[in-house]
């Protein structure tokens, strides 16, 4: 549900308005009305930038440390220390990894010359010796140069020779410029490079380990300071400067403290209920199963003031949609033994998450057992007792004189329900906020629609005879039809309400058929996981069978193998499916027949 908000203007005088907004944040409960009076200034540029690099570096830091960090923040640095210190770790690694190509690069120019040291041929140099090494394609060797050349490699078409004279000799070639230091000691550079390259990294790996709850705590700081310039920019400065005037909400059930905090102080106030031209922002409150659900709603966008809060439905509708999806019992089970897991693993910061996922695996347990498969084996062929088998909803069923799949017919009629509620929705939320004179229009497509469903399927289950069904589908379409047609908006004209109407019927008539069959993918997704995992499971039988002796041994390793392989693979494109598909039917077909548009502001209150 929505709480309602206050709507909260105070005028305060200059010197005291600091320390009133420090009073203000502590009491945590205040969303400030945004109202950005000019550019952010130097200050604020600064600031935004600074916590940029924050987010940044401590995404680097977490996963340097492997997530392991210690719980103390040590304060005996200050956090633009921290900073240099890190970058200057980082500078340092960068250094390193660009040594150790060049290094390696000198080494290949050197290995076909072998380790011989520098100092010998200075000796040569000094005798009146020069040595020169070459390296040319064999096609442009000469053979009259073999008297004067030491030929010393030849690899990949090429020739690598050294010519030893007391005067450089004229072969019409670049002489080689190697690297000042032998083999040897190339190679002993690259090593001390590669120690002191690891000894960095664990330097770095300890400093993230040691000061990330640091510099965590010094980017929430900043952002308090961001929040509270924000909050300066969003004043309005009165009578020269001497007076300011702030706006903000208040949820109705945080009034009394606010009230208390303000009438302690020297300053005027207003605290109004919220109108409907104010767009105030909005706070849900739901219970626990519910509340799990606001991820989804916040995804799409938060309810207006006008809307209602469109979780408690979300909430069970989206986890018998993932249920369906899934389709399997076995892989609900699954999926409730990793939510535990992960939730001791990940620790309190997921726990909501996780909390979803275990959720979502009790309903896909449930209903992977109605619908009959337990990892791709089908119930309804095991050794289960007759009276648990009744329950599965399974094979096919006469529907007007034609056979249809039990779990197609159930997915739409899921899908009928589900937007039966969504136009029921939208007709009260017409209603409570327009008036039920504006709301005729939308109470006539929900008695067509919801009405004519429940005639159909009071006829179909024989509760109400042809007759007295005919007359009720008669009944009902006049009545709608007024709404429709007549009624629409009561302050045009009877031609242009009918104009409109057909319109009206004519996206309906287009759009409903199409939004309902959306609802067949719930079959077709939960069918192809469960004939994937049937597929795995003859696949690792098929191994098995015939198998004796060594061969059998070998056979059930092969078995286990792809049955823990396959129903893996097949879990995690089934949760994948099953997170998507009932999304879109979530965000499409309710939300669009539903009238939700999610432009709310969320209720973000000023504190720490």
């Amino acid at each position: 549900m929505i709480i309602r908000m206050q709507k909260l203007t105070f005028l305060i005088y200059h010197k005291a308005y600091d320390a009133f907004l420090d009073q203000i944040r502590e009491l945590g409960v205040v969303h400030i009305e945004e109202k950005q009076r000019g550019e952010p200034d130097a200050a604020l540029q600064q600031a935004f930038m600074k916590r940029q690099h924050f987010k940044t570096m401590l995404l680097k830091m977490d996963n340097l440390s492997e997530k392991q960090h210690d719980a103390h923040i040590y304060k005996e640095k200050e956090a633009d220390a921290l900073v240099k210190e890190y970058e200057a770790l980082q500078n340092r690694i960068l250094e390193l990894q660009q040594q150790i190509p060049a290094i390696q690069k000198e080494m290949d120019q050197m290995e076909v010359w072998g380790d011989f040291d520098w100092e010998q041929l200075k000796q040569l140099e000094r005798a009146g010796w020069q040595m020169r090494f070459y390296n040319c394609p064999e096609k442009d060797f000469r053979d009259e140069w073999a008297d004067h050349v030491v030929v010393v490699d030849r690899k990949s078409g090429h020739i690598s020779f050294v010519t030893v004279s007391h005067q450089p000799l004229d072969l019409g070639l670049e002489p080689l410029r190697l690297p000042s230091l032998s083999y040897s000691q190339l190679e002993q550079k690259l090593a001390d490079a590669q120690k002191a390259l690891d000894e960095v990294n664990n330097s770095l790996k300890q400093f993230c380990h040691k000061y990330y709850e640091t510099v965590a705590a010094a980017s929430v700081n900043l952002q308090n300071d961001i929040d509270l310039m924000q909050v300066r920019l969003s004043s309005e400065k009165l009578a020269e400067g001497a007076l300011v005037l702030l706006e903000g909400w208040v949820p109705e059930d945080s009034v009394e403290p606010v009230k208390q905090l303000l009438e302690s102080q020297e300053l005027y106030y207003e605290m109004r209920p919220a109108r409907r031209e104010d767009n105030p922002p909005v706070k849900l409150r739901n219970n626990a199963f519910t509340r799990m659900y606001e991820v989804l709603t916040k995804m799409y966008g938060m309810p207006s003031f006008t809307d209602f809060d469109p979780t408690p439905i979300v909430a069970p509708f989206f986890s018998l949609f993932f249920a369906f999806c899934m389709g399997d019992a076995g892989y609900g089970l699954a999926l409730i033994a990793l939510g535990l897991f992960l939730k001791k693993k990940l620790g309190k910061d997921m726990a909501g998450m996780m909390n979803l996922v275990i959720t979502l695996g009790i309903f896909t347990t449930v209903f992977g057992a109605l619908l009959g498969t337990f990892f791709g084996m089908n119930l309804l062929q095991s050794d289960l007792p007759q009276q648990i088998k009744q329950f599965i909803i399974a094979g096919n069923m006469e529907l007007f004189g034609s056979t249809y799949d039990k779990q197609m017919i159930l997915a739409l009629g899921i899908g009928v329900v589900h937007i039966s509620i969504a136009m029921t929705v939208k007709a009260i939320n017409s209603t409570v906020f327009y008036g039920f004179k504006e709301s005729l229009s939308a109470w006539g497509w929900w008695l067509l629609v919801v009405g004519s469903v429940v005639v159909g399927t009071l006829s179909f289950l024989s509760v109400i005879p042809a007759e007295v069904s005919k007359w009720a589908f008669i009944g009902v379409g006049g009545v709608a039809a007024i709404g429709i047609y007549l009624l629409n908006n009561l302050h045009r004209n009877v031609l242009a309400n009918v104009g409109a109407g057909l319109w009206d019927t004519y996206n309906m008539a287009s759009g409903l058929l199409g939004d309902i069959l959306s609802y067949v993918r719930l079959f077709a997704l939960g069918l192809a996981g469960a004939m994937l995992g049937q597929t795995f499971n003859s696949l690792a039988l098929m191994v098995v069978d015939g198998q004796e002796g060594i061969g059998l041994v070998f056979g059930w390793i092969g078995f286990g193998l792809i049955i823990l392989v396959g129903h893996t693979l097949n879990i995690a494109m089934s949760c994948l499916s099953a997170f998507v598909h009932p999304l879109r039917l979530t965000f499409v077909e309710y939300f669009k027949n539903a009238g939700y548009d999610g432009k709310g502001v969320e209720y973000k209150p000023f504190k720490k």
